[in-house]
């Protein structure tokens, strides 16, 4: 269902973490971050140059997701339910939600995000730190890796001021309609394209920022 669901430009959500159910969104205006736009500040591309943080993917999915359900400044209450947290952990086990994950030198877990792959489009759905600019880094390994695995459409559903600042734009409904349908209308992006060292072993920060250099 919720695969139906996403190549129908629709998503769910919870009122509360406490809900029993969910509910079903699709914006009229949609947030999008062009993956040949993506702008990476001049403070991110130091931190990542000073490699700070270790980037895996899906090495730690469901403490990815629990981390994004917890309260956050700013944040008192999560979208994400028992209901929702099983479904992506779910869609996980098949293959098809993923997570990257920042790590610090002692191995504790700084930040990271989570989305839902399918076909060429990536569909993110939360993120969350703990460390100073860990899911700022995360954002960026994400980039450079969709740009490697040839995906076309990375889709950030709402348009807030932080996703702004790294080039991301709203869109109308049926221009984010046509983009979902190229997105799945041709070959299936490579999630993978960007490992080093093993599977689930992303790019270093000083690689990453090569990587965003070149395809810019």
């Amino acid at each position: 269902m919720l695969l139906r669901a996403y190549a129908s430009g629709i998503f769910p959500m919870a009122e509360r973490a406490d809900s029993t159910d969910v509910f079903w969104v699709e914006p009229r205006r949609r947030g999008v971050l062009p993956l040949d736009a993506f702008h990476l500040p001049k403070s991110l591309a130091k931190t990542l140059k000073q490699q700070r943080f270790r980037f895996t993917v899906d090495r730690a999915f469901a403490a990815v997701l629990e981390a994004c359900a917890e309260p956050a400044p700013g944040r008192s209450e999560t979208w994400i339910n028992p209901l929702i947290a099983e479904a992506y952990v779910a869609l996980h086990a098949r293959g098809q939600a993923h997570s990257v994950e920042a790590w610090t030198a002692d191995g504790e877990l700084a930040g990271g995000l989570y989305g839902v792959r399918l076909g060429a489009a990536f569909f993110g759905e939360s993120m969350f730190t703990r460390v100073t600019d860990a899911s700022k880094c995360c954002l960026a390994a994400l980039v450079a890796r969709l740009r490697l695995g040839g995906f076309r459409l990375l889709d950030t559903q709402f348009l807030t001021s932080h996703l702004a600042g790294f080039g991301a734009v709203e869109i109308p409904a049926k221009d984010y309609r046509a983009r979902l349908s190229a997105a799945l209308s041709g070959t299936s992006g490579d999630f993978f394209a960007g490992d080093e060292g093993g599977l689930g072993e992303g790019p270093s920060g000083k690689r990453i920022v090569q990587l965003l250099s070149q395809t810019s």
